[in-house]
């Protein structure tokens, strides 16, 4: 059954234009409400990244969950993965999160965990759609939900993040830039690393409402790369709004992109005999980083781009480790979905373990080059579907035998073919995109 309002990653879009308004979120907390409390007793946590409209929304929610007869608790801003934690560790039925990731101010958006800080089951999300689309009522007075705050939610994240290494771990003498984006991780990120040893010094952690990801965090890496420069740092470590993606700068001012902390981490765990299984990626990983896994015979699959889905092939396959190039990482030993603080601590143990700065470290994943060609196309069928299309896309594999890859994808918001290949030669990996961008448009015209 399609659904009309959740995406892969909750609802989200531009404050003020539907569905992120003020009315929808009251609706929305009222029919999350009586979904969940259909299941019994009813508590549902509410946590938010740093944007000015999570105010607005927060309160909408709230107004809703307890018209739906549901107990409230507000954790404030807080990461993402640190929402999922808490859910779990106060039993409650559901977790709430505001929040549009790594996007600018003017968008938000609403995710949803379950009880065991996992993503909202399918049937539960069809359900509050169809209540969406239902009129809203309000139960008997002295059944109304009840809000209160967790005043400590920080300090329990922050014992749970330290708890991912062995007690007896110290980053003592490890100079660490970390910059959190104006967003979610602004308060708890500096304090786990601090407490845990190292040297740090702070960027992008003044969050006015309106600063979340502009020009830093994990998708504006300049800022950080000059700061560890200047201050002859070890490393860098740099979120997104919501603190579940991380990518990292090494000593030489060079970007650490997921699929290499992905490669450092498994690799580390696989050398300690604590991998089980072994690593899942997406359509979008490096064919470098699966080479890499490869010499170490580490097995690796690819799900469709998306946290939801590297978490479902991890779940499928009782896999640990997983993630994205975006800095998306999943480590399953200690969280349920993807934790940016969580993930930087694996990476700095591995560093430890092996006495190597994360320059050295990386050495060991090859990316392979790769080349992007966008080609646009009138609508209609799909021209990755036409046969002298994929005919082509067969024979160019097959010419890279194994030591290259071709994937095109349709674009979901523009009429748009994506084509991409990647292989050990550069020159031969563009030459074969621009031909099968060519053969695309022409099939389109």
């Amino acid at each position: 059954m399609t659904k009309k309002y959740f995406g892969t990653d909750g609802i989200r879009g531009r404050v003020g234009e539907f569905p992120i308004t003020p009315d929808f979120m009251l609706k929305l907390g009222w029919a999350a409400g009586m979904a969940f409390r259909s299941m019994g007793a009813c508590r549902v946590l509410v946590g938010k990244d740093t944007r000015i409209s999570g105010y607005m929304f927060e309160s909408a929610l709230e107004a809703g969950l307890s018209a739906a007869g549901a107990d409230v608790m507000l954790l404030g801003p807080m990461p993402t993965p640190a929402i999922a934690y808490l859910t779990r560790t106060f039993h409650a039925e559901a977790g709430i999160v505001i929040s549009a990731s790594h996007n600018p101010h003017d968008d938000n958006g609403i995710k949803f965990f379950s009880g065991e800080g996992t993503k909202l089951p399918d049937e539960v999300e069809l359900m509050i759609e169809e209540l969406l689309d239902a009129p809203m009522t309000v139960v008997e007075s002295s059944r109304l939900g009840k809000v209160s705050r967790i005043n400590d939610a920080s300090g329990r994240y922050i014992e749970f993040c330290k708890s991912s290494v062995p007690s007896s771990t110290s980053f003592s003498g490890l100079k660490i830039v970390l910059d959190c984006a104006h967003g979610a991780t602004y308060k708890v990120a500096p304090s786990v690393f601090r407490e845990l040893g190292a040297q740090v010094t702070v960027l992008s952690a003044q969050p006015n409402g309106l600063n979340i990801n502009e020009n830093c965090g994990s998708t504006h890496m300049s800022q950080l790369q000059a700061a560890v420069l200047a201050e002859h740092a070890d490393l860098g470590i740099a979120f997104d709004g919501d603190g579940d993606r991380v990518l990292m700068v090494d000593q030489t001012g060079a970007i650490v992109d997921g699929d290499e902390l992905l490669f450092i981490i498994a690799r580390d765990l696989h050398e300690r005999d604590k991998l089980q299984g072994g690593v899942v990626g997406t359509l979008m990983s490096n064919l470098g980083l699966e080479l890499a896994l490869a010499d170490l015979g580490i097995p690796f699959v690819r799900a469709n781009v998306g946290d939801r889905y590297v978490i479902a092939e991890l779940l499928e396959r009782n896999w640990l480790v997983g993630g994205e190039n975006s800095g998306h990482i999943v480590c399953f030993r200690h969280a349920t979905t993807g934790d940016a603080i969580i993930a930087a601590l694996q990476v700095l143990m591995a560093l430890k373990a092996r006495g190597e700065s994360l320059a050295q470290s990386r050495q060991g994943l090859r990316k392979c080059p790769q080349v992007l060609v966008n080609v646009r196309f009138g609508g209609g069928e799909s021209p990755v579907e036409h046969p002298a299309v994929k005919e082509a896309c067969e024979r160019v594999t097959a010419a890279m035998a194994g030591r290259g890859r071709v994937l095109l994808r349709k674009s979901g918001t523009e009429p748009l073919v994506r084509v991409m290949v990647e292989g050990d030669d550069e020159a031969l990996v563009r030459a074969y995109a621009d031909e099968l961008a060519k053969l695309v448009a022409e099939v389109s015209a």
